[in-house]
């Protein structure tokens, strides 16, 4: 961490309520917790006039202000290149995309790339001013190497009722995956606790303290040596489905950081995870009427399969 780069203050969520300051800040800035850890070590993290420690732990609806450097290791991924996204349901409370693989939900330390909430801005899109300055609006997250849908909401009463939705799993999200391996039994609920991995805090794991996680799957088909499943998520874990997986040895098809094959990616000319946004329902926030989207596999994701079903 070199230079002076902006100054961030972000605001402590109910769900961090107690945590560890460094544990806090990367959930907040999104970066690894050793990242968090230098930006305290360095005295760059203060609550009002007091600098915070690791160990210190933050209280919901303080604000940390953080002094940024100009580089900060962001989580560790494959860069990759992103597509324009795409507008695929809009009313006067709500906008859908479908993201595509290399864009962020929204801006983070470290992050140069394409984001959701930047493309929907250049587009003349209204957002939401609710949530933190660089979440503006963004209820649902996807993983900047995880395509598919994603909903963003236009108003703060919009803002607040869609949040309800999620928490009270009353949104339906679908996604389709490929595995390694076939799954058996080839249908099932994996209900296993996620935390941070206790050696790698850029990857999360099964730990016998952490959040509650409930993922549901079932085949769609086999192919050679893998499974391509549906997947419902009854909670939204970061990196649930994949961390779920590869507890079960059957890892996303491309995903190296949680144990994938790199020579099957290679053969399948993958750069990420096999994993596809691929379905959302909602109710509308002012209607209540309910809206259901679903989105086509992307060029890579398809062509991957191609070469699967080639060799089946």
């Amino acid at each position: 961490m070199t230079g002076e780069g902006e100054h961030r203050s972000v605001e402590v969520t109910d769900e961090l309520n107690g945590e560890r300051a460094d544990i806090a800040i990367s959930k907040l800035l999104e970066v690894s917790r050793s990242a968090a850890a230098d930006l305290l070590n360095a005295g760059r993290v203060r609550l009002g006039k007091t600098q915070l420690s690791k160990s210190d732990r933050v209280i919901a609806g303080k604000r940390i202000d953080v002094k940024l450097p100009e580089v900060i290791d962001p989580l560790d991924f494959t860069r990759v290149t992103s597509e324009s996204i795409q507008v695929v349901y809009e009313d006067d409370d709500v906008v859908v995309v479908d993201k595509p693989v290399g864009t962020a939900a929204h801006p983070s330390p470290g992050w140069q790339g394409p984001t959701v909430l930047g493309d929907l801005i250049s587009l003349g899109c209204r957002i939401s001013t609710s949530g933190s300055e660089e979440r503006k609006g963004i209820v649902q997250r996807l993983d900047v190497g995880t395509s598919g849908l994603m909903v963003v909401a236009k108003n703060e009463d919009a803002y607040l009722n869609l949040k309800d939705q999620f928490r009270l799993r009353k949104v339906e999200k679908v996604y389709h995956a490929l595995v390694q391996g076939h799954m058996d039994p080839p249908e099932g609920t994996i209900d296993a606790p996620i935390g941070r991995h206790p050696r790698e805090d850029y990857r999360f794991a099964v730990v016998a303290d952490g959040k509650p996680s409930i993922t549901h799957f079932e085949l769609i088909e086999y192919l050679a040596g893998t499974s391509l499943l549906r997947i419902e998520l009854e909670t939204g874990r970061t990196h649930q489905i994949r961390v779920h997986f590869n507890a079960l040895r059957h890892p996303l098809v491309g995903d190296l950081a949680y144990g994938a094959d790199p020579v099957l990616a290679d053969r399948l000319e993958l750069r990420r995870p096999w994993l596809h946004a691929m379905e959302l329902a909602f109710l509308q926030p002012t209607s209540g009427k309910r809206i259901a989207l679903s989105s086509p596999y992307p060029e890579d994701l398809k062509r991957a399969l191609s070469i699967l079903t080639a060799t089946s």
